[in-house]
Protein backbone atom coordinates (compact mmCIF):
# COMPACT_ATOMS: atom_id res chain seq x y z
CA UNK A 1 0.00 0.00 0.00
CA UNK A 2 1.41 3.37 -1.03
CA UNK A 3 0.95 6.02 1.64
CA UNK A 4 0.16 9.61 0.68
CA UNK A 5 -1.16 12.72 2.43
CA UNK A 6 -4.76 11.46 2.08
CA UNK A 7 -4.03 8.15 3.81
CA UNK A 8 -6.20 7.72 6.87
CA UNK A 9 -4.47 7.09 10.17
CA UNK A 10 -6.66 4.03 10.68
CA UNK A 11 -5.00 2.38 7.66
CA UNK A 12 -1.52 2.32 9.20
CA UNK A 13 -1.80 2.74 12.97
CA UNK A 14 -1.68 -0.99 13.76
CA UNK A 15 1.53 -1.61 11.81
CA UNK A 16 4.31 -1.65 14.44
CA UNK A 17 6.99 -0.34 12.08
CA UNK A 18 4.85 2.52 10.82
CA UNK A 19 3.71 3.41 14.33
CA UNK A 20 7.37 3.63 15.37
CA UNK A 21 8.00 6.11 12.56
CA UNK A 22 5.00 8.18 13.63
CA UNK A 23 6.42 8.21 17.16
CA UNK A 24 9.81 9.41 15.84
CA UNK A 25 8.02 12.39 14.30
CA UNK A 26 6.14 13.09 17.55
CA UNK A 27 2.85 12.45 15.77
CA UNK A 28 0.39 13.90 18.32
CA UNK A 29 -2.57 11.67 17.49
CA UNK A 30 -0.87 8.64 19.01
CA UNK A 31 -1.28 10.14 22.46
CA UNK A 32 -4.58 11.97 22.03
CA UNK A 33 -7.59 10.65 23.97
CA UNK A 34 -9.85 11.58 21.04
CA UNK A 35 -7.96 9.47 18.49
CA UNK A 36 -10.36 6.53 18.78
CA UNK A 37 -13.24 8.77 17.72
CA UNK A 38 -11.39 10.42 14.84
CA UNK A 39 -9.04 7.71 13.54
CA UNK A 40 -11.25 6.88 10.54
CA UNK A 41 -11.33 10.53 9.41
CA UNK A 42 -7.82 11.75 10.18
CA UNK A 43 -5.58 12.08 7.14
CA UNK A 44 -1.84 12.09 7.60
CA UNK A 45 -1.45 15.29 5.57
CA UNK A 46 -3.99 17.17 7.68
CA UNK A 47 -2.26 16.21 10.93
CA UNK A 48 1.16 17.13 9.52
CA UNK A 49 -0.11 20.52 8.39
CA UNK A 50 -1.88 21.18 11.69
CA UNK A 51 1.15 20.35 13.83
CA UNK A 52 4.04 21.50 11.64
CA UNK A 53 5.33 18.00 10.86
CA UNK A 54 7.42 17.58 7.71
CA UNK A 55 4.85 15.76 5.57
CA UNK A 56 7.18 14.81 2.71
CA UNK A 57 9.81 13.32 5.00
CA UNK A 58 7.26 11.42 7.09
CA UNK A 59 5.48 9.94 4.07
CA UNK A 60 8.79 8.97 2.48
CA UNK A 61 9.85 7.08 5.63
CA UNK A 62 6.44 5.43 5.99
CA UNK A 63 6.65 4.15 2.41
CA UNK A 64 10.14 2.72 3.01
CA UNK A 65 8.84 0.26 5.65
Amino acid sequence: MKINKKTKLSEIINDKNKRKILEEFDFPCLFCPHMAEEIEKLEIGFVCESYGINEEELIKKLNEK
